[in-house]
């Protein structure tokens, strides 16, 4: 997974690396059974077998251990459905509508700004040195260390917005809004694509969201009302970000 940048995400990577350690116990208690039984009970080693039928303690044991199993899994997974769900108070919000292909972002909180967000084709990819199929022309811009509610809808068909370091992946259905929230903990720029068939040109509607900090937000959400998004957008190439892994393995592959 790619490295977390947001507090959900860290917990989801900790409760798979939690019952990651739980499984890895499981299977190795199965198969140590396995091989004591096939060792010490095969027809040459034990000829005349037991008629036991029934073993109390046995019968206890393999139905409450499961049961403890299942609780200890169920309280770290209720408190992380729990983190995901309940959207805390938000410091802005964005409104993000997926069409065929592209993704358009609109902020109710500062007046005017609304724009469209489509892939950069390779050549213009290379030109800005962007990752192939990753780059947008304009991006998702955030503050870091704010709380971000996104409330997200289509306007055809049904995508999904998708972000992996995010830990988030909410459909966007025509006719209804579905909503959830990121924490961006360190400035940067991070992919996604759609995570949705949604026809020919699936493949080619990725996600883009810049984090900077507050006052380079600011900055830019006043050029953008003042100027439009294509100027505000200028004030990056003086001050660029790092990259996410999903860009890193992007370039990996192309160059290969």
């Amino acid at each position: 997974m790619q490295d977390p940048v947001t507090p959900v995400m860290r917990d989801v990577a900790g409760f798979h690396t939690f019952l990651l350690i739980i499984i890895t116990l499981i299977v190795g208690l199965v198969l140590g059974l396995l091989l004591v039984i096939m060792v010490r009970f095969n027809a040459k080693s034990n000829p005349t077998p037991s008629k036991t039928t029934h073993n109390t303690t046995i019968e206890v044991l393999w139905t409450v251990v499961p049961i403890l199993v299942l609780v200890i899994i169920a309280i770290p997974s209720f408190r992380l459905l729990y983190l995901q769900r309940v959207i805390p108070e938000a410091d802005m919000t964005v409104k993000i509508t997926g069409s065929k292909w592209y993704w358009s972002y609109e902020y109710p909180d500062r007046a005017g700004i609304s724009f469209d967000s489509n892939i950069l084709s390779n050549k213009e990819a290379d030109a800005k040195g962007e990752p192939r199929y990753l780059a947008v022309d304009n991006s998702m811009v955030v503050p870091v260390n704010k709380t971000i509610r996104i409330i997200v809808t289509a306007s055809d068909v049904i995508h999904s917005w998708a972000i992996p370091s995010f830990g988030q992946k909410v459909d966007a259905i025509p006719g209804r809004l579905n909503e959830d929230w990121f924490k961006i903990d360190s400035a940067g720029v991070y992919y996604g694509q759609c995570s949705e068939l949604c026809g020919k040109d699936h493949a080619f509607m990725p996600i883009t969201v810049r984090a900077v900090p507050e006052a380079e937000f600011n900055s830019w959400a006043e050029t953008a009302k003042t100027a439009g998004v294509e100027e505000a957008n200028k004030i990056f190439a003086q001050h660029p970000q790092p990259r996410n892994e999903l860009a890193s393995t992007a370039a990996t592959v192309e160059n290969r």
